[in-house]
């Protein structure tokens, strides 16, 4: 037998004029006679971490828990906030009972989330907290990928500085993402900007928009390299790349297509290249996190689907009253229902995202098999800016055996899930910020 199958290089990208393309894993990328699993094509697993702001209805004696599942161990009913994950409830755990230290307001609990450390009291320059998880893993499993993390928001947080909350810097609310106890990483909102990060054509603000004006597409400059390499690949992984590619190009339509139509209205206030609708901004920076996690351009993200405290309204689904003011429901039940509706809201569009991670092929299952990603908040009940309990969910191949609900004991800190966390992505720790023992998934 004569084998002739020669490796591509995992990264491989396709070259054109002002832009590179990376690919996503391709047979081609491993070795003849070969397992997958030896070689360096072997998928890594990937880290996620999803923030929604403000609170969820969960844990009063007042009304009814809409989170946490009424039975712990396996094979839970679904809530109804967690139910538009029940297709996925094969990869996904339940995590109840944490809970965080400080005062119970905004800026404490967003900056506590990764971190598990008390926020110190300031509205100057002098922030300081700690490192957070996702940092942590990025330098374990992020320095041999061209981005070791994304960190990406929906609100536009310039001008947001001094005190977002009493007694405390808007630094401490505008990211949930820290390199080191005194630097705070900024979150990307303008998928235009993500998109050149990941593809290429840098340039100023003028020089991109007349680039839009044109409507050249990046792809466009790499399609005689795409059309060389097809030839050389066989016809299951010249039909992932075309798939691939076509991805790639309706992202980057849909970009264009917000960006002429921003570049007709009078906004100081919105970037060229963002959705006016949430759920489009949304599901358009997790389309872009999936191909991030495709090419491996990264293996680590953090999305804040909104701020903290945050006035977004959410007229398409019938809540046309600011979110942060309405999570004060003051347990009036028509007040609940709308908070309601924004968490399922959120959960739907993160299941959406999910669901195209799972469709998504990698190495010898897909992505979402080859991820760790957690969906929650450093707030519980909204109404009380509650730190006990939190709500928190694990969703991917990363957590085992899933459909499982996992009661930790009531007020374990949060940190005691983080320093497991890390341990599984090759960093053991004896402490991460308030931990007192181990939350194993």
């Amino acid at each position: 037998m004569y084998v002739t199958k020669t490796s591509l290089s995992r990264r491989t990208m396709l070259r054109g004029m002002g832009a590179a393309v990376a690919l996503p894993l391709l047979d081609a990328m491993v070795p003849a006679l070969t397992a997958t699993a030896k070689t360096a094509a072997n998928p890594k697993l990937r880290f996620g971490a999803v923030y929604i702001p403000n609170g969820t209805i969960l844990g009063s004696p007042q009304f009814t828990d809409m989170w946490t599942p009424s039975t712990a161990g396996s094979g839970f009913e679904f809530s109804p906030i967690l139910k538009p994950l029940e297709p996925m409830k094969d990869r996904m755990v339940v995590v109840s009972n944490l809970s965080r230290r400080g005062e119970d307001n905004h800026a404490v609990s967003a900056a506590a989330w990764l971190s598990s450390v008390v926020a110190k009291r300031t509205e100057a320059e002098d922030v300081r907290l700690g490192t957070t998880a996702d940092q942590i893993i990025a330098r374990q499993i992020g320095q041999d990928t061209p981005l070791p993390s994304l960190e990406l928001a929906t609100e536009n947080f310039e001008g947001y500085v001094g005190a977002c909350s009493v007694g405390y810097s808007c630094a401490y609310m505008n990211t949930i993402s820290w390199a080191s106890p005194t630097a705070p990483l900024p979150m990307e909102i303008n998928p235009r900007v993500v998109f050149e990060r990941l593809f290429g054509r840098a340039g100023t603000p003028q020089e991109r928009q007349a680039q839009m004006r044109e409507d050249r597409s990046i792809l466009d400059s790499i399609t005689e390299d795409a059309q060389d390499l097809k030839r050389s690949l066989g016809a299951q992984d010249g039909k992932r790349v075309t798939e691939y590619l076509d991805h790639v190009r309706e992202i980057e339509r849909r970009i264009q297509r917000t960006e002429a139509q921003n570049s007709t209205q009078v906004s100081v206030d919105a970037p060229v290249g963002v959705p006016e609708s949430f759920a489009d901004h949304v599901n358009l920076m997790f389309d872009l996190l999936a191909v991030a996690y495709q090419t491996e351009m990264t293996r680590v993200f953090t999305f804040m689907m909104a701020r903290e405290a945050s006035f977004k309204t959410y007229p398409e689904i019938g809540v046309t009253e600011p979110h942060h003011p309405i999570s004060h429901h003051g347990n009036k039940p028509e007040v609940i229902a709308q908070v309601a509706k924004i968490n399922i809201h959120h959960m739907q569009l993160f299941a959406r995202f999910l669901e195209k991670l799972r469709a998504t092929p990698d190495g010898d299952g897909s992505l979402l098999d080859h991820s760790l990603i957690f969906y929650g908040s450093g707030m519980g009940n909204g109404n009380a800016h509650g730190s006990d309990p939190l709500p928190l969910v694990a969703v991917g191949g990363g957590v085992g055996k899933g459909h499982r609900h996992i009661q930790a004991a009531p007020h374990t800190p949060l940190g005691n899930l983080w320093v497991s966390v890390v341990g599984t992505f090759g960093t053991e720790m004896t402490s991460f910020g308030d931990s007192t023992g181990r939350v194993e998934i």
